[in-house]
């Protein structure tokens, strides 16, 4: 996430510094803009019914949004410049193209009430955006690392399920606006949930059981290259499943 803290980075016209700045610094916000790319142009396919584009196109830019935070780590290249670049990038990729694209699949047909549960998604990933970035510098939560509702690329895979089972060839999404408007709804109130959810921070595996990971990795990836909607549509499942538990686990202890 961004370039190095430096005014003639985050501010072409400032005139008072002109220090050479290493090209490598600013591969994080390159790759940033390429996510951002990625995510407006599944926009432009949803609206020519290129479906199948348009899905591996966002799904591109959740795995480009998880490279730019690690290559800015990676290289010492993380600024407040970067923060906010990607806290953009994720709104258009994550909160406004997934919305437009669930309305012009399914919602469309009842063009007012669709509208209004997109809105009502949209403005829950803006939200969940504007939270992140308040509490960017507060101590984390205490426990095992993890996250605070759903995170914005995870919310937009749920809430593009409706899109993956019609997909998939499972369920004809299509013919049934209602329950997936108001999925779709439920998905944005989860992303501001205070709801602990899963962080890859949080997770560990002992050193003897790593290379079942890779293997899991590597099994993964292949079937998401031959099946990829129906592996998507198991993955959106599995973490449904997974925010179930944590829900009642949480309710359990709060009570």
């Amino acid at each position: 996430m961004g370039g190095r803290d430096d005014d003639i980075a985050e501010c072409p016209d400032a005139g008072t510094d002109r220090r050479a700045l290493p090209v490598v610094q600013l591969l994080p916000n390159l790759v940033t803009l390429l996510g951002l790319c990625a995510g407006l142009t599944s926009i432009r396919y949803v609206l020519q019914d290129s479906y199948q584009v348009a899905a591996a196109l966002l799904i591109l830019s959740a795995i480009i949004d998880g490279m730019d935070g690690l290559l800015a780590r990676k290289l010492n290249a993380a600024s407040q410049f970067g923060a906010e670049l990607d806290s953009l990038s994720d709104f258009v990729c994550f909160g406004v193209a997934p919305g437009i694209f669930v309305y012009h699949f399914v919602l469309h047909g009842m063009p007012g009430l669709g509208w209004v549960f997109v809105l009502v998604y949209v403005l829950c990933a803006c939200l969940r955006l504007a939270r992140f970035n308040v509490n960017r510098d507060a101590p984390p939560p205490p426990g095992r690392a993890h996250f605070v509702g759903v995170p914005a690329p995870a919310g937009a895979m749920l809430a593009l399920l409706p899109v993956f089972l019609a997909l998939a060839g499972w369920v004809n999404t299509q013919s049934w606006p209602v329950p997936v408007a108001l999925y779709v709804a439920l998905v944005g109130l989860l992303m501001i949930s205070r709801l602990p959810t899963p962080s890859p921070k949080g997770l560990t595996v002992a050193r003897h059981h790593s290379v079942w990971v890779f293997l899991g990795v590597a099994v993964f990836a292949g079937a998401l290259a031959m099946r990829p909607w129906t592996v998507l549509v198991l993955t959106d499942l599995a973490y449904l499943t997974v925010l179930a538990q944590g829900s009642w686990a949480h309710r359990r202890r709060l009570s």
